[in-house]
């Protein structure tokens, strides 16, 4: 497994036109592969995040089971001359990984749920809108995906869920794109978590780190990534 990061030059004409939609932004993803990845459900995916920083500079961060080749990436939307992307082999830091481990961790998921309307009907995947119900959706997944959000040291049993963890639930962003082929827009709401989390069953945890957590992980949802909290 592969860690990139990758700096975007938002002044480029091209940067514009490939972070205006998801789905062009994932099409520029997979351009970086030769080889396409295994698409069996239990394989390591190509997972895929934006992030901006304190100083609104854009890096495009990406989990992938092949090095990518990002140069046609530089050329449309970096800065060709004087930088490019950084990979790191990120095998033997999830090797490492152990029970117990504490990091500091970010989050971009498309927390959903299923409603059905009326009796009858199929389940409709609808977006958890408030802050609160969009923690609940991660809290509900933590067990099962090998980590469990850190909750403040003075928390009580009674309080506010968002008060006692260590998280912060923020950017929210509703997204509406056309997907090639598709006559109808594809809308969805994405958040970003930032908190701190313990390990509690690395392999479950590592499946998460690779496979990413939740739905629209073509679309730059699902991928967790750490540092020393």
């Amino acid at each position: 497994m592969y860690l990139t990061r990758f700096g975007i030059n938002t002044e480029r004409i091209g940067a514009r036109k490939i972070l205006s939609s998801p789905q062009v932004l994932h099409a520029a993803v997979m351009a970086s592969f030769a080889e396409l990845p295994d698409p069996s459900p239990d394989a390591p995916r190509v997972l895929w995040r934006l992030d901006r920083d304190s100083r609104s500079r854009t890096h495009l961060c990406i989990v992938s089971p092949y090095k990518p080749d990002l140069t046609h990436l530089v050329e449309q939307a970096g800065w060709p001359t004087t930088a490019r992307w950084e990979t790191y082999d990120y095998g033997p830091f999830l090797d490492r990984l152990a029970a117990g481990d504490r990091w500091a961790f970010r989050l971009t998921a498309n927390p959903v749920h299923s409603v059905r309307n009326k009796d009858g009907v199929p389940t409709k995947a609808t977006a958890h809108i408030g802050p609160r119900h969009q923690l609940g959706w991660l809290l509900q997944r933590q067990e099962s995906s090998g980590f469990r959000i850190v909750r403040k040291a003075s928390a009580r049993d009674d309080e506010d869920p968002l008060a006692a963890h260590e998280l912060i639930v923020h950017n929210r962003r509703q997204l509406a794109f056309t997907k090639r082929g598709a006559g109808k827009p594809v809308t969805l709401v994405t958040v970003t978590y930032d908190g701190r989390l313990e390990v509690t069953d690395p392999d479950a945890f590592r499946r998460i780190l690779t496979r990413g957590l939740g739905k629209a992980k073509a679309y730059g949802c699902g991928l967790m990534t750490l540092a020393t909290a």
